[in-house]
């Protein structure tokens, strides 16, 4: 599934001791394994961006989109492949990183949605409850996006709530996307 690898708070040096083992050796591999990921998902996505740009609907745009967005601070115009589950009349990605610092304030972006363009705006979600009971929702929608979570569940289901804060506190964000004009 080809993802934003800015998604994965290892892939962006985000605290790796918190780990099944609790291992150091283990939380550097994590490391390792984020900037592979990285690496693999910049090489995907090439294609990917291809593919979901095509005029007709194809069986990876049921869970992926492309997102197309202006940096804030280079005016550079960017496409990127994201993955989404639908929530009612809006749309949930697990993100994270700089790509969602250019989406800030419900700037208007253009969605490449099963075929078909399409205006949206996005709100940051970052409360921890309200993210980790979106995430339930991704899950149920679009369970092949949580192999990219990088925030462990406790025996009970639910999420590891210093995992969760941690992410949060290095930018991971559930992006809600509103679809249509802003308004």
């Amino acid at each position: 599934m080809a993802t934003d690898p800015s998604m994965n708070p290892q892939a962006q040096g985000a605290p790796a001791d918190r780990n099944a083992t609790g291992n150091p050796a283990a939380a550097g591999n994590l490391l390792a394994q984020g900037r592979r990921q990285a690496r693999m998902m910049r090489i995907v996505n090439v294609p990917m961006r291809a593919v979901l740009s095509l005029p007709f609907p194809t069986p990876m745009s049921a869970n992926l989109m492309l997102v197309a967005y202006t940096g804030v601070k280079s005016g550079k115009a960017y496409l990127q492949p994201v993955s989404y589950a639908r929530d009612g009349d809006t749309l949930l990605t697990p993100g994270g990183g700089r790509w969602t610092l250019n989406l800030k304030g419900g700037r208007a972006v253009r969605l490449r949605l099963r075929g078909r363009t399409v205006p949206a705006h996005a709100d940051l979600v970052g409360d921890a409850a309200e993210v980790e009971r979106l995430l339930g929702v991704i899950a149920a929608g679009n369970p092949r996006a949580m192999r990219f979570l990088p925030i462990p569940r406790r025996a009970d289901g639910r999420l590891d709530p210093d995992a969760l804060d941690a992410a949060l506190r290095h930018g991971f964000r559930i992006v809600r996307w509103h679809l249509g004009a802003a308004a």
